[in-house]
């Protein structure tokens, strides 16, 4: 990110920050319902000390990553078999269609029935969040592969799976990392409703647990901390992707 945007996001987050106040000390708002923003960073100061919120960050990471490497694990899978196996495509493609459509937090009940409240379930919910974006973008990128470049792999007598593996996954890289980028966000996005079954820690649990408890102030430092925490993920992830691709900037991942 360049010292330009640093300056004009900042200026962004002043002007909301002082609304926020003003609006608060005016008392246009109940504090109940949207506390200042000074006692909301007087509770992350508290929360710091006590090293709950370091607790709480670190158990969301690993369901976060957990989640998200199966689904990416998954998609791909099911990604290759399309391609070198055309005709299997037919048996789940439908299915895999079909449940793009179905909300994951419809599912959480059927997932406790089946699972229990452990971790599988947590962690299922955040799989089947991530799973069809990754999916996608990952067709996408191995069906639009140039045919200029898979004859040329012919005319080497490439069989399918050479193909695959030395023409279109290189070809599909860009729209591969497109997709996990995507689902990695999802899978953030995710996390308060697989925390919602039956966790002991958390940010989801956190935010469950304050909103129970009428702490409107540890709710809001739980949606920021999620957030900020999500960026920071997704800039890495950036990092990553700008070093593997050249000039990735030019496709919007800067």
């Amino acid at each position: 990110m360049n010292r330009s945007k640093v300056i004009k996001t900042t200026i962004s987050v002043v002007i909301l920050i002082s609304i926020w106040a003003l609006v608060t000390k005016m008392g246009v708002v109940s504090s109940y319902i949207l506390p200042s923003p000074s006692k909301v960073l007087n509770s992350f100061f508290k929360m710091l000390q006590t090293g709950e919120i370091f607790e709480d960050i670190y158990i969301s990471y690993i369901r976060v990553l957990k989640g998200f490497f199966i689904a990416t694990l998954v998609a791909f899978l099911f990604a290759m078999v399309r391609i070198i196996l055309p005709r299997c495509n037919d048996y789940y493609e439908s299915i895999v269609q079909f449940l793009k459509n179905v909300p994951p937090l419809s599912l959480i009940s059927l997932l406790i029935l089946w699972f229990g409240i452990g971790e599988t379930t947590k962690v299922g919910i955040i799989v089947l969040t991530a799973f069809f974006p990754i999916y996608l973008n990952t067709v996408k990128g191995f069906v639009s592969c140039d045919k200029k470049l898979l004859e040329v792999g012919e005319i080497y007598g490439y069989s399918e799976v050479d193909s695959f593996f030395k023409i279109r996954l290189p070809y599909a890289m860009s729209d591969i990392l497109v997709g996990m980028r995507i689902g990695l966000g999802y899978s953030w996005r995710a996390i308060i409703s697989a925390e919602m079954i039956a966790a002991s820690a958390g940010l989801g649990h956190m935010i469950l647990f304050a909103q129970q408890m009428s702490r409107t102030d540890k709710v809001i430092v739980g949606i920021l901390v999620i957030g900020v925490v999500g960026y920071i993920t997704d800039r890495l992830f950036a990092l990553i992707i700008d070093k593997t691709l050249k000039g990735s900037e030019k496709n919007g991942w800067d």
